[in-house]
């Protein structure tokens, strides 16, 4: 029963996408059309874990909500059309742009109905929205259900509420109470749990934010239901003309190219490493230029301060910047900073690799942030290339790649850390088994639960189940967790070793992720909310185990 059940919610996946692909050649559709409606209904079917309530007719999911507001620009709840598009020279415009809380996206608000959406990471950037917005106009159709007759025509707690989000002035603490109460008899949740939400929504210039939400939603459902303006979603030429060509991972990777160059790296051995801008960095730099003398004590205070102190972080970086680190930020639209580390200029007595006898300092360090889904492919794919100058073709001399990331876990904890030994791509034949230098023996003894095994890399995190996820850990693939990048990277590692031999076969591989989530565990998806501080310790001790592989290497 488990297995049928989990072959049924892969074909509903699998049908999603097919619709979504479809849509998206097409150009455009309305959510309450009938390729909007079908793809609402396999939404439904699937039952994703991060939506939560999502099924139920009677109650407004607020977790899933706060989730996906946070990924989508603020003030697209009032939005009747939306347009996805490439960069297509707004960022020359007057307009402003917005930019979600938790994804970085560029996004405009055109007039006071369209809200315009850059889409820049590929394929898996457009799935993510498309399942975003589905399910945001699946409970605003909730709220206006719960509002209005048959007919449209508003009940008396919806006249309040509605007073209430176009007043100009601050609510007073009783009238706010009363407008909350209303609206958790709306959502169909408990007043605590709807001023949790109020809280999460909260903001220093907008303190009624949630209720302003609420009942833009409801508004926007009831417009289009009227038929006064009917939700739609287009996605522009020019971002059908782009997606899949690689036009931004090109871009990126020749600018990261030419730094090299113009700093004399292109000849050095190489170390590539997909992660975060600030634990490298950090662990190389963070004592000398804090003026503090390293200590394993202070060590991880030291990265937790670092987390939470903007003026800190920029002392850090002025300090590398002024001894080996060189900085690029990202102007090709790929959304992907890089750090370069020239390893001849760090001072090692003052970190947490002070021990290490002989330590390698002959090596550059390439750090880029994190990918997005099938984002990943182009741009490893495109670092990995030869770099043609005006008079030959210079093979990057790369001698490891490590991925650092955040996943899903399946056997464990939020906190935990994950090392593949393989990623097995959902939906596809396609399966990448490969050696890790990491091991579990690096992590034992830091009182931190470490797990080896498959990983699934997912085509997208918002559209995964328990009974998909669960015949994944509990069958013979033995799946440990989940994750967006790892097959995709992995792929273009394997084309460019095996194939183009860009780089050599024996390239060193790292792979390992530390759990921000665990999607069979009510309370512990994504929606669930981050990991804080919970985060640093695995984050920063992974890194510490690819950087000394990387610095014991002997050239």
């Amino acid at each position: 029963m488990a297995v049928y059940k989990a072959r049924e919610s892969t074909d509903v996946i699998e049908r999603l996408y097919i619709t979504m692909r479809h849509l998206f050649n097409r150009g455009g559709f309305k959510p309450t059309g009938t390729s909007g409606l079908e793809l609402r209904n396999y939404l439904l079917k699937l039952n994703p874990e991060i939506y939560g309530s999502i099924t139920d007719p009677d109650k407004v999911e607020l977790n899933g909500l706060i989730y996906v507001l946070d990924r989508l620009p603020k003030g697209i709840e009032e939005c009747s059309s939306i347009f996805l598009t490439s960069n297509e020279g707004l960022d020359k415009s007057s307009f402003t742009p917005i930019y979600p809380k938790k994804r970085r996206r560029t996004c405009y608000r055109v007039d006071e109905h369209q809200m315009n959406i850059e889409v820049l990471l590929g394929r898996s950037e457009i799935y993510d929205i498309l399942t975003h917005l589905t399910f945001l106009y699946n409970e605003a159709d909730k709220i206006r259900k719960r509002t209005h007759d048959f007919n449209g025509k508003a009940g008396r707690i919806w006249i309040s509420v509605e007073k209430a989000a176009l007043s100009t002035e601050p609510l007073k603490r009783k009238e706010r109470e009363v407008i909350l109460a209303h609206i958790s008899t709306i959502l169909g949740r408990s007043f605590g749990e709807v001023v949790t939400a109020y809280k999460n929504f909260q903001e220093t210039n907008d303190p009624d934010r949630f209720i302003a939400i609420i009942y833009q939603l409801g508004k926007v459902s009831k417009e289009d239901f009227s038929g006064i303006r009917r939700r739609e979603i287009f996605f522009s030429s020019i971002l059908k003309e782009r997606v899949g060509h690689h036009l931004f991972g090109d871009k990126w990777a020749e600018n990261v190219k030419k730094t090299l160059a113009k700093n004399k790296f292109l000849h050095k051995k190489i170390h590539i490493i997909s992660s975060n801008m600030h634990s490298v960095k950090n662990m190389l730099y963070a004592f000398d230029s804090l003026n503090k003398q390293y200590s394993l004590p202070e060590e991880l205070k030291i990265y937790e301060e670092l987390s939470e102190n903007l003026d800190l972080v920029e002392t850090v970086k002025n300090h590398a910047q002024k001894n080996g680190m060189i900085y690029i930020k990202d102007i090709s639209g790929s959304n992907i900073d890089v750090q370069i580390f020239d390893l001849s200029k760090v001072n090692f007595k003052n970190t947490t690799f002070k021990d290490i006898e002989n330590i390698n300092r002959e090596d550059i360090l390439i750090v880029f942030d994190y990918a997005f889904g099938e984002q990943a492919f182009e741009v490893m794919d495109e670092l990995l290339r030869p770099f043609k100058t005006a008079k030959e073709k210079i093979t990057l001399n790369v001698e490891s790649i490590s991925i650092l990331g955040k996943a899903g876990i399946l056997v464990g904890d939020k906190g935990d850390i994950m090392i593949p030994d393989s990623h097995i791509f959902e939906g596809t034949a396609d399966n990448y088994p490969f050696h890790n230098e990491l091991s579990l023996q690096d992590f034992k003894g830091f009182n931190i639960n470490a797990y080896k095994g498959a990983m699934i890399t997912v085509l997208g995190t918002s559209l995964q189940n328990k009974d998909v996820l669960t015949y994944f850990m509990e069958t013979s693939w033995k799946a440990i967790g989940l994750e967006m990048e790892g097959a995709h990277y992995q792929k273009a590692i394997q084309v460019a070793s095996k194939i183009r031999h860009h780089i050599e076969e024996n390239v060193k591989l790292r792979y390992a992720y530390y759990a921000s989530d665990n999607p069979l565990e009510t309370g512990s998806t994504l929606a669930s909310g981050g990991l804080g501080l919970t985060g640093v310790k695995p984050t920063y001790l992974i890194t510490q185990k690819i950087l000394e592989q990387i610095l014991t290497t002997k050239n």
